[in-house]
């Protein structure tokens, strides 16, 4: 197939040169290199040796240019500020008082919590360390099986990809030039059917097994009480999805009222002492710092790939040769093995020219795209034998080892590849067109 890559594209050996930046970044990659350099070496080379290296400025500069930049410093500050402020990790205690009383509740609690920390980090992975050490230690209290306790907080964690305001989602929308609210909008269905199918396992899990949860001893607060104190993170969630879909705001405003009305509420509340909210903005500059770097080096190095033609041949071959269904799962497989050398990012941007092409070639567009590899990404992180996600629940905790996640894992996978599936297959769950 490389061969019939190669002879599709034009240039002399301009086909040979994508596929050897391509193998370089990965390559670079596995060998533990930051991603930034890791792609910034491999698109540069790859300029230089087309003569075009002078040009590397001029996607850069593009991405510099988009208002939707301003995303990332705001959602970080706003992911940071919530947690420090305790209001992202509110949803887990409301529903842990709510479902109190219910087998599985517990499970079902960290799940929820999950999205709700979702809904204002917008990360999968800091979701999983920080609801780990809330969620998972009363449950394993109460006698649950470690598999069921930590697979629940693995797989709610991957809720982080798909709901807005998903940094995942952002950086696709940046690199593939997509607008980052129709990516926000999109994920929302998909989101909620993922967590629909991970309610539904555990459902079934404690009805087939009821010693896998035990009824764990009831709370002290009353429902009431526990609905007042969870307000925050509906509200914030309700102001990002309603605003953008309304068209009343943009995702960038919508996403600066929701900092701004979190900074409020953790300083009225004395949530936010000086030394704590200058926590959150120092660790948020550094987040910022990372990503911007990543975003630049993608840019040039998408830049070249783009000028090699090799994802619009690799599209085209697939397009003509496979099935939808049997492309994406070739495209799983490929995520599969990127996620035992690459970070979630980096996987997003290898697969990001590819994936956009292919759509192209369906005449789909690139939010489906997006929707899908960003849901590609996030099976395969849980997957054995590595499952970056259940590896950081597994060391925040300290008492699980991550094999035992992994086993529990297994039992959500099913209704997770449902939905993908029918994301590849129905294309209108995704919002397009």
């Amino acid at each position: 197939m490389l061969q019939h890559v190669g002879d599709r594209v034009t240039g002399e050996g301009m086909g040979m040169a994508g596929l050897a930046a391509i193998a370089a970044a990965v390559t670079l990659t596995a060998l533990r290199m930051p991603v930034a350099l890791a792609l910034m070496g491999a698109g540069a080379a790859g300029l230089a040796w087309t003569g075009t290296l002078d040009r590397a400025w001029d996607p850069v500069a593009a991405l510099l240019s988009r208002p939707d930049l301003w995303l990332v410093p705001l959602v970080l500050v706003l992911g940071n500020t919530a947690f420090y402020a305790g209001f992202a990790t509110r949803v887990h205690d409301a529903a842990a008082v709510i479902l109190q009383g219910r087998r599985g509740g517990l499970a079902l609690a960290a799940i929820g919590g999950c999205a709700g920390f979702s809904a204002t980090s917008g990360s999968s992975l800091g979701c999983a360390a920080t609801m780990s050490r809330i969620a998972v230690p009363p449950m394993l209290q109460a006698r649950h099986d470690p598999r069921l306790a930590g697979a629940s907080v693995a797989m709610g964690s991957t809720l982080g990809a798909l709901m807005p305001p998903s940094m995942l989602l952002i950086v696709w929308g940046l690199l593939s030039g997509t607008p980052v609210g129709a990516m926000f909008l999109a994920g929302l269905l998909p989101a909620l059917l993922s967590l629909a199918g991970m309610i539904a396992t555990v459902l079934w899990w404690v009805r087939r097994d009821p010693q896998a949860a035990p009824l764990p001893q009831s709370l002290a607060i009353t429902p009431g009480a526990a609905l007042r104190a969870v307000w925050p993170a509906p509200v914030l969630f309700a102001i990002i999805v309603g605003g953008i879909a309304s068209g009343l705001l943009t995702p960038v405003a919508a996403v600066a009222i929701c900092l701004a009305l979190t900074l409020a509420f953790g300083l009225i509340q004395h949530r936010l002492p000086p030394e704590t909210l200058w926590c959150a903005l120092r660790e948020s500059l550094r987040q910022t710092a990372a990503i911007l770097l990543v975003l630049a080096a993608a840019a040039l190095f998408l830049s070249f790939l783009d000028q090699t033609g090799v994802p619009a041949a690799l599209a085209d071959w697939t397009a003509a040769s496979l099935p939808r269904l049997a492309a994406m799962a070739l495209m799983g497989l490929a995520c599969a093995a990127l996620a035992l050398v690459a970070e979630p990012m980096a996987m997003l941007v290898l697969l990001l020219p590819f994936a956009t092409a292919l759509a192209q070639a369906w005449g789909l567009d690139a939010v489906w795209a997006g929707i899908v590899v960003v849901k590609l990404v996030e099976i395969a992180l849980v997957l054995p034998p590595l499952g970056l996600t259940a590896i950081v629940v597994a060391a925040a905790i300290k008492t699980v080892p991550p094999a035992v996640i992994l086993s529990g894992i297994a039992r959500f996978l099913f209704a997770d590849l449902l939905v993908l599936a029918a994301i590849v297959l129905f294309p209108a769950l995704s919002g397009w067109p």
